[in-house]
């Protein structure tokens, strides 16, 4: 992964290309850029965001912020319940425990 003002960068290498193939992922923006070292992936990532952030400002829109790292659930109130009383029992807020209940789900994906 690579980064440039919050935006985050993934690649993989396009055999059809010679180069890898990156794009940002933390925004619904469709945000891509390529190069064939980390150097120029890097350089075109940052190019890719300052054009879109260019773009957003000629046209008058804001521009799409990466994610934040808030988003709210809603599930039943029995799992709610059970949450809280886990989070309890393990000395964690709620938001750490869902924080650590995530990371162990999506941890190795």
């Amino acid at each position: 992964m690579i980064q440039h003002k919050g935006y985050v960068g993934v690649f993989e290498f396009d055999p059809s290309i010679d180069a890898f193939h990156g794009e940002v992922m933390n925004t619904r923006d469709v945000i891509t850029f390529q190069g064939r070292s980390v150097d120029e992936l890097r350089a075109a990532m940052q190019s890719s965001v300052e054009d879109c952030l260019d773009m957003c400002a000629e046209d008058g829109v804001n521009p799409e912020k990466p994610f934040s790292g808030k988003f709210q659930f809603r599930g039943p109130p029995e799992l709610h319940r059970r949450l809280a009383e886990v989070a309890k029992r393990r000395g964690l807020s709620m938001n750490a425990l869902v924080h650590e209940l995530l990371e162990a789900g999506v941890g190795t994906e």
